[in-house]
C-alpha cells in the first residue's frame, strides 16, 4: 500500500508543480513561513481508510497544558498498517525530492524515528497555541526545514475550527488555512514561523498525519538553536506574559540539560519492515 500512496502523492505534486512552486514562493508576507496547499492528494477511498484506521482517542497520548491540548500517537507498530504506510509514504525519498523541487530546499531527509512526526487528533475545545517548532532534530545535527501536514477527517468544514494558522512576526494577525479532508500543507519552518491550530468547535475529531523534513543546512546564513517556544493568542495578554517566562525557563533548562527532560517518545523504526 505504501508504494501506491507514494506514487499518487508524487503524481499529484508533479501535476500541480508549477502552481505549488509559485504559491510557495509567493506566500510569505505578512507571515514568516512560506507555504503551499494541495487538495485531493489521495483517492478519496484511501484517505477515508486512513482516517478510519486512526486509533481510539483512549489509546492516544493526551497533551494537555496552557500551551496545547490534543491527542497524539506514534506507536504505529500497534496500529493498522495503512496508518503506518500513510506516514512513511510522505517520508519516501521520491516525495521528499518532489517537495524539494517545490520549495527549492535541497538536501532534506525524513524523520524515521518520528521525533517530531506521527498522528494527532483534536476534539471540541482542543487547540495548539502559537509557537515556533524546535529548530533541530533530537541530536541537533540537522535543522527542521519543512512541515508536511495531511488532514484526513472526511467532510471537515472550516467553520468547525481546528484550522492551521500562520502568523506575522508580532503574532498579531493569522492567515488561516482550513484543515479540509484530503488536503496537504507544505509549510516552511524557521525561527520566525509562528503557527497554531485554533480551537475545535465541533463534537468530532480533526485528524492529521504529520511529517517533518530536516537538513544540515541552516535556513539562515548562520547557525542557531532554539527549543519549541509558545505564545498565547493576541486576546490573551496576561497569558502572553506567562508563556514568555515559560519559554525563558525551559530554554535555560535546555542549556543545562542538553537532551532535555521531556519524554523521548520515539517510534522504533526497526519495526517498519513488518508493515511494508
Amino acid at each position: 500500500m505504501q508504494a501506491a500512496l507514494v506514487k499518487r502523492i508524487c503524481n499529484e505534486i508533479a501535476r500541480n508543480k508549477k502552481h505549488l512552486a509559485a504559491e510557495f514562493a509567493r506566500n510569505r508576507h505578512p507571515v514568516e513561513s512560506r507555504f503551499a496547499v494541495l487538495d485531493n492528494v489521495l483517492p478519496r477511498a484511501d484517505a477515508e481508510r486512513i482516517h478510519a484506521a486512526f486509533p481510539p482517542l483512549a489509546q492516544m497520548r493526551l497533551m494537555s497544558s496552557f500551551r496545547e491540548r490534543k491527542y497524539t500517537s506514534k506507536a504505529l507498530d500497534k496500529m493498522s498498517s495503512i496508518v503506518h504506510d500513510a506516514i512513511f509514504a510522505f517520508q519516501a525519498p521520491e516525495v521528499i525530492a518532489a517537495v524539494a523541487e517545490i520549495t527549492g530546499i535541497d538536501g532534506m531527509t525524513g524523520d524515521p524515528s518520528l521525533y517530531a512526526g506521527g498522528i494527532s487528533a483534536m476534539t471540541r475545545g482542543q487547540f495548539l497555541n502559537p509557537h515556533i517548532d524546535n529548530s533541530h532534530d533530537m541530536t541537533r545535527a540537522k535543522y527542521r526545514r519543512i512541515n508536511v501536514l495531511f488532514y484526513v477527517t472526511p467532510n471537515w468544514k472550516s467553520e468547525w475550527g481546528g484550522n492551521l494558522e500562520l502568523w506575522d512576526t508580532p503574532v498579531r494577525r493569522p492567515t488561516e488555512i482550513p484543515s479540509l479532508f484530503n488536503r496537504m500543507v507544505i509549510m516552511e519552518t524557521n525561527r520566525r514561523s509562528w503557527h497554531s491550530v485554533n480551537p475545535v468547535r465541533r463534537d468530532a475529531a480533526r485528524c492529521c498525519v504529520s511529517n517533518y523534513y530536516f537538513s544540515t543546512q541552516s535556513p539562515e546564513d548562520n547557525d542557531y538553536f532554539h527549543i519549541t517556544s509558545f505564545m498565547a493568542r493576541p486576546e490573551q495578554p496576561l497569558a502572553r506574559l506567562w508563556t514568555a517566562t515559560d519559554n525563558l525557563l525551559r530554554s535555560g533548562l535546555r542549556r543545562v540539560v542538553r537532551q532535555g527532560l521531556s519524554k523521548k517518545d520515539l517510534y522504533q523504526a526497526g519495526v517498519a519492515g513488518k508493515h511494508s
